[in-house]
């Protein structure tokens, strides 16, 4: 078996069989565990077997499918030696289970690797949910322990240089493949270290994609288009997992290859196919508490770079007033979310963050701001069934005395649900004409000339 780990690129070692077979160390009784598995401990000792004995050096560069399959063989030697009395679909189970711990991120690898899934929730050792076409389900995967969990998130942030531990209890990552992790450990976490992985998509979905899903209609695509190339400042607005992101994205596929893009993230997740992308990034302090570059400050040095368009993956903070600023002094065509629950509500949004620069404005001078730099507002709602729909197309229109004056320009008339629960319903123009339809010509956009009539 020496000879077998060495071909497979670990260092000789001979097995004691009397410490293979001791039992793991005891944990703390207040340690949250799963649910009894006959293989945990087996599993979990012949993993800290394997990372002792790894020799990561001779490992490094070779393809992944030939260093799982060295992996394997030697998990398959190790399982051996133990000699416990298993069906062969459970020693195969269990292999790939110890290949995950070594080289993904355990009991979740799968999840991770199964592109039909989007986000991942880590809540105990025995709660792991995932979400699926909208729905959350809960796993048949459980981690050994509490103690299990923390050791995947430090494998985590490690790389990163980012620490997570009683001083700071709260961190944000993001594994190699771009995919989105948060991860919050006891006190805060009351109960358990809990993790969530929001996936990111290596094939982002195209404006076809969402029609197919419900979530846009052709025509809402044909006006759309037309208002990014009018360059009107747009908002996408919506709960937390509507999918502003990935409009946002298939609406920045609609700017013309021809102009230089300006994107700032935090984290990056957009994915322009344009050739003329600068992207930008946040970055957070150091273990020291240093370093931190925030959104504000990458909006501000973007207006300095020449860009045609500036697209902010979602304003949280005070980088809402220079967003407006750039609006307003000719940097039109600009995009970016906001966490919202209606259109109105984006507005008041807005507006609190632009209080948040700490700037002493009064309200009704920040409201003009607002109405003069917005034009459309998009929002999305995500539906009982768990499908996401764009509900409002929202005009800005102007002020009237204190308020920004909105209209709604197509509208989300629900019909019920289905015997599969679906929701039934579409969006339909609301029999307002925009104000920027004025524009039409003057940018050569041709739209049928009822589009925005009730009942087409």
């Amino acid at each position: 078996m020496s000879m077998l780990l060495e071909r497979a690129g670990f260092r000789a070692f001979e097995i004691d069989e009397r410490k293979a077979n001791q039992p793991a160390p005891s944990l703390p009784a207040e340690d949250r565990r799963a649910p009894a598995d006959p293989f945990l401990d087996l599993k979990a000792r012949i993993h800290e077997r394997l990372i002792h004995e790894i020799d990561m050096n001779r490992l490094a560069g070779q393809d992944p499918a030939v260093v799982r399959s060295q992996v394997e063989e030697a998990s398959r030697a190790l399982l051996a030696a133990e000699d416990v009395p298993m069906a062969r679909q459970e020693r195969l189970r269990l292999i790939g289970e110890i290949a995950d711990e070594v080289l993904g991120l355990g009991p979740i690898q799968p999840l991770l690797d199964d592109p039909t899934i989007s986000e991942v929730m880590v809540n105990a050792p025995d709660q792991i949910y995932f979400e699926r076409n909208g729905v959350l389900h809960l796993s048949d995967k459980v981690f050994k322990d509490d103690a299990h969990i923390l050791r995947v998130i430090e494998k985590i942030v490690a790389p990163l240089n980012r620490r997570i531990d009683e001083r700071s209890p709260m961190v944000d990552a993001r594994l190699p493949d771009g995919s989105r992790v948060n991860a919050i450990i006891p006190p805060l976490a009351i109960d358990s270290p809990v993790v969530t992985i929001r996936k990111f998509s290596r094939e982002p979905y195209q404006v076809h994609d969402l029609i197919r899903f419900g979530t846009l209609t052709e025509e809402i695509v044909e006006v759309l288009k037309a208002c990014i190339t009018m360059r009107l400042n747009i908002i996408v607005s919506g709960g937390t997992g509507t999918g502003k992101t990935t409009l946002l994205n298939v609406l920045s596929s609609f700017i013309p290859g021809t102009e230089r893009v300006v994107t700032i993230e935090d984290p990056a997740e957009l994915q322009l196919r344009q050739r003329h992308v600068v992207r930008l990034e946040t970055r957070p302090a150091n273990i020291e508490g240093e370093g931190q570059i925030t959104q504000r400050e990458l909006v501000k040095n973007a207006l300095r770079m020449r860009p045609d368009r500036i697209v902010v993956g979602e304003v949280r903070a005070g980088e809402a007033f220079d967003m407006l600023q750039a609006m307003n002094t000719g940097h039109d065509g600009s995009l970016t979310t906001v966490h919202a629950n209606t259109p109105r509500d984006a507005l008041s949004r807005v507006e609190n963050m632009v209080l948040m620069a700490g700037l002493d404005l009064p309200a009704k001078a920040i409201r003009e701001q607002v109405a003069s730099a917005i034009n459309l507002i998009v929002h999305l709602t995500r539906m009982k069934d768990g499908s996401r729909r764009v509900t409002h197309v929202t005009e800005i229109v102007g002020m009237e005395s204190d308020t920004v004056t909105m209209q709604d320009i197509f509208v989300f008339q629900a019909r019920g649900t289905d015997e599969h629960g679906r929701v039934l319903g579409g969006i339909r123009p609301t029999g307002l004409r925009p104000k920027f339809s004025e524009r039409f010509e003057q940018y050569g956009v041709h739209l049928p000339g009822n589009l925005f009539e009730v009942g087409y």
